[in-house]
């Protein structure tokens, strides 16, 4: 039924097309959480899924490399285009820490750990659907969001911080965070308390965004990133023991 959507999409214009694509992107989005619900022929169960956990866990890590790879990507364009001065290089600089510091927080523990828990399930299609079909989004839409502060920031280093500027720039990490959090609470037995000092933190910025600059409110912003990385690699990381190699899925060891 989404092909359909998805192809008439493609031959339509404007709000057509859009209306269409949401239309399909809804049917994807709601499918797994109803069993894949057919007609005449009933929904199915999560442990009739034919999932292989660790390419699941691995072709999503790589989406989110994708997804932040695109959005230092986007930043440098923008800053090329700019003239030269402390401000934009100091902007990009903060975004280039803020994109690594998303890297750090889903790769250095989560990722691995997410890898080997939905590859030991007894029910890895249930894992799938929700760790690495719904909780992601939020990921990635975290990552679309800081980018979009990032090239604001880049454009208006100083001067007034307006909504939209403090919304992206602290909503960005804010969602990430959320979505990191959901994530790690399902493939662990506890949830991660560094991300929920973290996103505390974030709240408490709110009511100063418009005292800041732009470049220093995404300072602010990244920095509570960085803390979070560095609060889960000390807390969890000496507790991570197993070998490096044994972390990769069947295959991968090369």
């Amino acid at each position: 039924m989404s092909a359909v959507l998805w192809i008439a999409g493609a031959f339509a214009e404007g709000e057509a097309r859009l209306g269409l694509w949401v239309a399909a992107l809804a049917i994807e989005y709601v499918g797994p959480s109803l069993g894949f619900w057919t007609p005449g022929l009933g929904h199915s169960a999560t442990a009739d899924w034919d999932v292989e956990g660790g390419h699941m866990a691995e072709r999503c890590a790589l989406f989110i490399i994708i997804a932040l790879g695109e959005s230092v990507l986007v930043t440098g364009a923008t800053f090329a285009k700019l003239p030269g001065s402390p401000a934009t290089v100091a902007a990009f600089m903060t975004a280039f820490v803020g994109s690594a510091a998303m890297w750090w927080v889903y790769f250095n523990i989560g990722a691995e750990r997410g890898s080997r828990r939905i590859s030991q399930s007894s029910d890895p299609g249930r894992l799938a659907r929700l760790a690495y079909t719904y909780m992601h989004l939020p990921l990635v839409a975290g990552i679309i969001v800081a980018a979009v502060g990032d090239e604001l920031v880049l454009a208006h280093p100083a001067g007034h911080t307006d909504f939209k500027t403090a919304s992206s720039v602290l909503g960005g990490p804010a969602l990430y965070l959320i979505g990191n959090l959901l994530f790690k609470r399902a493939t662990s037995d506890r949830p991660a308390l560094s991300h929920i000092l973290g996103l505390i933190l974030l709240a408490g910025l709110v009511p100063l965004a418009s005292l800041l600059q732009p470049l220093s409110l995404a300072v602010a912003a990244n920095l509570v990133l960085v803390i979070v990385a560095v609060w889960e690699t000390r807390s969890l990381g000496a507790g991570d023991t197993e070998p490096a190699a044994s972390k990769l899925p069947t295959g991968d060891h090369s």
